[in-house]
């Protein structure tokens, strides 16, 4: 059987820092950032020669990662992050005068400011429906389907909500769409998920620099057989008329296409790790700090009926003070004073600190966390 003790020599990360907010950018391996930076060397070294050597290795790298996520590699292309692919998916969809575009009030903000900007140069309007942070699978479908009529042009629903942490029927709302095209934001979904392409929605996006720990700017976007001919990378590029899907997709002329080369060896380190028996670990581990750190503060634990394997919010007394700016300055305090990383998101006129856990953290991190955070308030 794996060692499965935390593995923070994996990582570069300051060991004197709570690392507790992997949900937001990630932290990428030793052995990927090695590999990245030799990649960049070797570019700088003979950019003519890595540029024409480029589109082999992104092919390689391209169908390594859809292997991981199970999809047709025909139908998956390569995007900076989530919200580029939430970006071309409404760029493929038709969203005519008077048309609506549903979303719920989890959704995380770029994209729904996306959504609002399609919306204004089509003359369309956005929907946005509320979810109960404990609504179950029965709720949610219920009330994203009561939003639905003939003026739906698409709905753009979270996989695992950012802010909220929670997980959304995907399967059982492609379903309820009935053909009325479904946009997913599944940022956290790779490495969190089984199988997170495969509930049949028209559009698929998700990110490998989260819960997979593949560099920043690497995410993949996966488009139903229907939607390939439309679907056209942001960047206008050599490649663009006369590719298919992906290959469209991957030359995006002067990109630093190193971090995309480089990610599978990521999906190694999680291999080594054994990520299909540390996952669970993780939740458990989770759970326990998120218990730690509300008996700290004396708040229940939201009672979100399918939360991510990895993510937990604790509520916490804000007091009030629930502008963005507001929890800007009081993570850079709890940053500088407590030499902790955490991140803070709002539902519902309550404020959550949202907790991770990657193979770095150690029941220690969430312990000292509980014992330093209350001091703050």
């Amino acid at each position: 059987m794996k060692d499965l003790s935390p593995r923070p020599d994996l990582w570069s990360l300051d060991p004197d820092v709570l690392h507790l907010n992997h949900g937001s950018y990630g932290a990428v391996p030793r052995r990927t950032q090695e590999l990245l930076a030799r990649l960049r060397a070797e570019t700088e070294a003979n950019p003519m020669l890595w540029f024409r050597s480029v589109a082999d290795r992104l092919t390689t790298s391209r169908l390594e990662l859809a292997r991981f996520l199970g999809t047709d590699p025909a139908g998956f292309a390569l995007v900076p992050n989530a919200s580029a692919g939430v970006t071309a998916a409404l760029a493929a969809i038709p969203i005519p005068p008077g048309s609506r575009i549903v979303l719920t009030d989890h959704i995380y903000g770029a994209v729904r400011y996306a959504a609002e900007r399609v919306a204004r140069a089509r003359g369309a309007e956005v929907v946005v429906v509320e979810v109960p942070l404990e609504a179950d699978d029965d709720s949610v479908v219920a009330a994203i389907g009561a939003a639905l009529n003939e003026r739906t042009a698409a709905l753009i629903v979270d996989q695992i909500s950012s802010g909220t942490a929670m997980v959304f029927p995907i399967a059982r709302l492609v379903e309820a769409c009935d053909g009325i095209p479904v946009i997913v934001d599944g940022a956290h979904a790779p490495a969190l998920l089984d199988d997170p392409a495969g509930d049949g929605a028209d559009f698929w996006t998700g990110n490998f620099h989260k819960w997979p720990a593949a560099p920043r700017a690497t995410a993949g976007l996966v488009v139903a057989e229907k939607w390939r001919a439309a679907t056209l990378p942001l960047i206008v590029s050599w490649s663009e008329y006369d590719e298919r899907l992906p290959e469209r997709f991957d030359m995006q002329g002067t990109f630093d296409y190193a971090a995309w080369i480089a990610a599978p060896e990521s999906l190694r380190v999680l291999a080594d790790l054994d990520w299909p028996a540390r996952r669970p670990q993780l939740t458990a581990l989770v759970e326990h700090g998120a218990q730690l750190l509300a008996k700290a503060f004396g708040t229940d634990l939201p009672d979100v009926v399918h939360p991510a394997a990895t993510m937990r919010l604790v509520e916490i007394p804000f007091n009030g003070r629930k502008s963005s700016d507001a929890g800007e300055a009081f993570k850079i305090r709890v940053s500088r004073e407590l030499k902790a990383e955490i991140t803070l998101t709002g539902f519902d006129e309550r404020t959550f600190v949202r907790l991770s856990a990657h193979a770095y953290n150690s029941l220690r991190d969430y312990e000292l966390l509980a014992s330093r955070l209350p001091t703050l308030f």
